[in-house]
């Protein structure tokens, strides 16, 4: 009973011995960890409201295509596209390809690249590049399209079938 008295007792005396010794650093590190904490939340609560904010764009460019205003569409689309959004950026430029709301091909050419640059996952850039491939192929470039379905093909992506068989036809 005893022992365990003085084990509790050095242990104690242990700890404040280190706590003491190490004031600085123990405070330090506590801060650094609550301004850590801080910042991370700041971050995060500034990105959702991005996305919520850019959500809402691409609501009232829908808005907007939908009342024959594509004017105003089209520089609300273009704003998505180059916000570099993970979500919308896709899907605003698809907007533009699928409406044929931008006649200008090297405008959206342009588009595919800044849309390619800002994904960083392999399965997203192909998708991108099968994209810009059948756009390509639409606008009569079918040379340029095929060699971009045939890189798809040569690194082995996850759409090299689909690639496979849009160069067969």
């Amino acid at each position: 009973m005893e022992q365990n008295i003085e084990k509790k007792l050095e242990f104690k005396s242990r700890a404040l011995n280190f706590y003491y010794s190490n004031k600085v650093k123990i405070y330090t590190i506590v801060i650094i960890l609550f301004i850590s904490l801080v910042a991370i939340l700041y971050v995060n609560n500034k990105t959702e409201k991005k996305n919520i904010l850019i959500a809402q764009k691409y609501v009232e460019a829908g808005l907007y295509l939908a009342s024959d205003k594509k004017e105003n569409a089209v520089k609300i689309y273009e704003e998505i596209v180059l916000s570099n959004n993970k979500i919308y950026s896709i899907l605003a430029l698809n907007t533009l390809v699928e409406k044929n709301l931008i006649t200008d091909k090297e405008k959206i050419l342009e588009y595919f690249e800044v849309l390619k640059n800002s994904v960083s996952q392999k399965n997203q850039q192909d998708l991108i590049l099968l994209k810009k491939a059948l756009y390509l192929i639409k606008e009569s470039d079918v040379q340029k399209g095929n060699e971009l379905l045939k890189e798809l093909i040569d690194n082995k992506s996850v759409l090299a079938s689909i690639a496979e068989e849009l160069l067969e036809k």
